[in-house]
């Protein structure tokens, strides 16, 4: 990218991989890094560029939502999915997004259509011929989701490669993908956040030197936040 001077804050990754990081000085490839957010703290910033990024691949790069469309966000309250309901509201898509029980509200609040709680409702009864479905969960949840797809619609799993089988049988495009994180798309999510159309939510911050416990955490080794985990290399 261009524009960028010594002394700059910035955010992003440092490479595909997204490895590197756990250290005081790092060095980014230059096309994942973009101006941060003036309107977040550095522990903020780091929590946005990779599941923001990946809401919005999954939604208009891969699934190409457009205005008037309907998409079924599994998780919409989790990291990626609240960044997924928030940019679908933001574009004029009808959202229909499952959450647990106790983050019902919070997907509401973030703009969600349709809030079906999956610990006691079945999604195919909120959803019909939807366009797309972005797949944050996997599993049986997946599966069950080529059922509620119009004929030519997309699954789009940010998780596991869906079954070609069941796609071909309703006739839809099932795809797995990995983010990819640019500067154009960095460019542009920071641009929402500081015009504030888009929040984030940190769960923990815990220091560099407890590296282990945060990767306990996401192994389920350890309860997890409500929101994503940063590591602050140095104090606030």
């Amino acid at each position: 990218m261009t524009g960028l001077r010594v002394g700059d804050q910035i955010y992003g990754v440092t490479n595909p991989r997204f490895i590197g990081a756990y250290a005081e000085y790092a060095l980014a490839s230059v096309g994942m890094i973009a101006h941060k957010p003036t309107s977040l703290t550095h522990v903020e910033a780091a929590s946005v560029p990779v599941i923001a990024v990946t809401a919005w691949q999954g939604l208009f790069d891969q699934a190409q939502l457009t205005a008037g469309q309907t998409v079924l966000i599994h998780g919409g309250a989790g990291n990626v999915g609240a960044y997924a309901v928030q940019l679908a509201r933001r574009a004029g898509i009808r959202t229909i997004t499952t959450a647990a029980t106790d983050e019902i509200a919070l997907a509401r609040e973030l703009g969600a259509d349709t809030v079906v709680d999956f610990q006691t409702e079945r999604f195919e009864d909120a959803a019909r011929n939807v366009d797309a479905v972005l797949d944050l969960v996997g599993g049986e949840t997946q599966n069950r989701s080529f059922e509620v797809l119009r004929r030519g619609g997309k699954l789009i799993s940010a998780v596991s490669e869906p079954n070609q089988e069941l796609a071909k049988k309703h006739r839809v495009d099932a795809t797995f993908f990995l983010v990819k994180v640019t500067t154009r798309h960095l460019t542009e999510l920071t641009d929402l956040i500081d015009r504030g159309n888009l929040r984030t939510r940190v769960g923990a911050v815990l220091p560099l030197a407890d590296a282990r416990e945060a990767h306990y955490i996401l192994e389920g080794r350890r309860p997890p936040p409500k929101g994503k985990i940063v590591l602050a290399v140095r104090t606030q």
